[in-house]
């Protein structure tokens, strides 16, 4: 599980285009978003600093990043 906290998601429209960018680089990720902790959690075959790469791609500055 990898945890991206993004303090610049404010909206589902927000939540709509981290998830749309992390299925872009993995169709069979399951992304998570909780908008009031402004974190999102991907489970991913793909290494965590991909994952990073497509959140930061869409615009969004990922202020953390933790792999449990």
């Amino acid at each position: 599980m990898i945890e991206l906290q993004v303090n610049a998601m404010h909206c589902g429209s927000c939540v709509a285009s981290i998830t749309r960018a992390v299925k872009l680089v993995d169709g069979q990720a399951a992304v998570m978003a909780d908008l009031a902790a402004h974190t999102v959690r991907v489970e991913s075959a793909l290494p965590p600093e991909k994952i990073r790469l497509a959140v930061e791609n869409a615009g969004f500055d990922v202020d953390s990043l933790v792999v449990s």
